[in-house]
């Protein structure tokens, strides 16, 4: 009697939750859709006000003070909260933004008028350069607004084959594909598929790009900000397969907060073993001391709410916040 109970609760759970996405994917898309007839800045202002008043009540509000405790003991109280608020802030204008993403101008010699994403020469030149070279790896991380490399890159001509997570409510997972599909190459979601269906696009000429900043249980132990963490080796597993080289590209949020930068890396050199070949430890490391070169210079714009540092021991000071 027990387990039919428990048998009869579990599904009557699946149909509320498959009746929760369906009711979810009727609102999601329209919602984004009107999003759109609001103006960009604006509503990137409003976002980012609210986030700033209701992202303290939230759980993530502890775990991204513990996060840049540990990651900043040098810093007082008073920084680490507005490096918070910072966090807050950006969050919800990048929320703001998704809708938007396809309307920033990207800087071109041709055009005239505003421009929302701007970039070095150098960064341009690398941009053409792979154009030609074919093809390559790019990684990049939750600063800034997240969503405009690929946008980028694809302004430019190159053809991006994104990894990324797919949400768990599957009427996000549609949004994401209405609003990315037209102007940030394919999308491929992380899955036991994933790797093979990235390995064929590099071996048609295609680049791969993906976020590697995030906590992966299955991954190899790197270092970041003196701790522990794992990170996910796929993008070192391909180098390795296909000896492909490797670029970092990462958003800075300008001081007007409603302009970007793009920055392009020159390649990064992978670390080999005692054979000559790619070691995937090695490579992770050196990417995720790039990373953390770039979260130290604007930590305020990086995603300390997530638990990146789930199976690290370090002990943690505590802070404590003065009035």
């Amino acid at each position: 009697m027990r387990n039919l109970f428990h048998r009869m609760a579990r599904k009557a759970s699946q149909r509320l939750k498959a009746a929760i996405n369906e009711f979810l994917g009727r609102l999601i898309v329209p919602f984004f859709k009107m999003l759109r007839r609001f103006d960009r800045k604006r509503m990137a202002n409003i976002a980012a006000g609210l986030m700033r008043f209701f992202g303290p009540w939230l759980k993530e509000q502890r775990i991204g003070r513990a996060n840049l405790v540990a990651a900043f003991p040098e810093k007082s109280p008073e920084e680490i909260e507005k490096i918070l608020g910072g966090v807050w802030d950006n969050l919800g204008r990048v929320a703001a933004e998704f809708s938007h993403i396809d309307r920033l101008h990207i800087r071109n010699p041709n055009q005239s008028g505003p421009e929302d994403i701007v970039y070095s020469p150098e960064t341009e030149a690398r941009f053409l350069q792979l154009q030609i070279r074919k093809p390559a790896l790019l990684f990049t991380a939750h600063l800034a607004n997240w969503e405009i490399p690929a946008y980028a890159a694809a302004a430019h001509d190159l053809h991006l084959h994104i990894l990324y997570r797919r949400p768990n409510i599957a009427a996000f997972d549609l949004a994401i594909h209405e609003v990315r599909s037209d102007t940030m190459g394919t999308l491929v979601a992380a899955g036991l598929d994933a790797p093979v269906r990235l390995l064929r696009a590099l071996e048609n000429g295609d680049h791969v790009a993906m976020l590697v900043d995030q906590n992966y249980g299955k991954g190899v132990d790197v270092m970041f900000f003196g701790r522990s963490c794992k990170a996910n080796p796929l993008i070192a597993q391909l180098a390795r397969h296909l000896e492909c080289p490797i670029h970092g590209t990462r958003v800075v949020r300008l001081a007007d907060q409603d302009r970007f930068r793009i920055d392009l890396t020159e390649e990064i050199p992978p670390v080999r073993d005692a054979e000559g070949k790619v070691d995937i430890q090695g490579t992770m490391q050196a990417i995720t001391s790039v990373i953390e070169g770039w979260v130290r210079e604007h930590p305020e714009q990086w995603l300390w709410l997530h638990r990146r540092w789930r199976n690290d021991p370090t002990p943690k000071r505590r802070l404590t916040v003065r009035s």
